[in-house]
C-alpha cells in the first residue's frame, strides 16, 4: 500500500528580494527548509499553509499563486512515505514579528524541537542551502536554473 505526505510550503519574498527560510532541529536533525509542512486529515492546501504560517510565523498570509507541485518521486526523510509537496508564493498580511537569524542554526534555547528564521537574499541562495531535494528544486526553479 502506497503512503503519501502531502505538504505545503510557502515562498514568502520581502521587498529586498529576500527569501525567508527556516532552520531547525527535529528528530535529531538539523535542516534547512521554507516555511510550511504536513497536510492534516481534512485540510486543504491553503488551509494547511496558512495555518503552518501562524504556528511557526505567528503571521497571517494570503496565498498568491501556485507555483510548483512535486513532479518527481521523494522519499521522506523521516519515515516510509512518498512526498508531495506544494508550494506557493505568498505574501504576509502584517509586518512579521519574528526574531529572525544571520548565522544558519542560530537557535534559541534548547530543546529536541528548534526553529529561527533567516531572510536570503534569492541572488546569493543557493539550491545545496537547502536540505530536502524538493526545496532545492524549488530554489533552481526561483532562480531560473532549470
Amino acid at each position: 500500500m502506497a503512503i503519501f505526505n502531502v505538504r505545503a510550503y510557502g515562498l514568502l519574498i520581502n521587498e529586498v528580494n529576500q527569501l525567508l527560510i527556516t532552520d531547525e532541529k527535529e528528530y535529531g536533525r538539523q535542516f534547512t527548509k521554507l516555511p510550511g509542512g504536513g497536510v492534516e486529515y481534512g485540510e486543504g492546501l491553503i488551509d494547511c499553509l496558512k495555518r503552518e504560517f501562524l504556528e511557526e510565523c505567528d503571521a497571517d498570509i494570503e496565498v498568491l499563486e501556485h507555483f510548483y507541485t512535486t513532479d518527481f518521486f521523494v522519499k521522506s526523510a523521516f519515515g516510509d512515505s512518498q512526498i508531495i509537496s506544494v508550494y506557493y508564493m505568498v505574501r504576509a498580511t502584517s509586518p512579521l514579528n519574528l526574531n529572525v537569524k544571520i548565522v544558519p542554526f542560530d537557535f534559541d534555547g534548547e530543546g529536541e524541537v528548534l526553529q529561527s528564521f533567516r531572510w536570503v537574499n534569492i541572488d546569493d541562495l543557493a539550491p545545496e542551502d537547502m536540505t530536502f531535494p524538493i526545496d532545492q528544486h524549488v530554489v533552481k526553479l526561483l532562480k531560473g536554473i532549470v
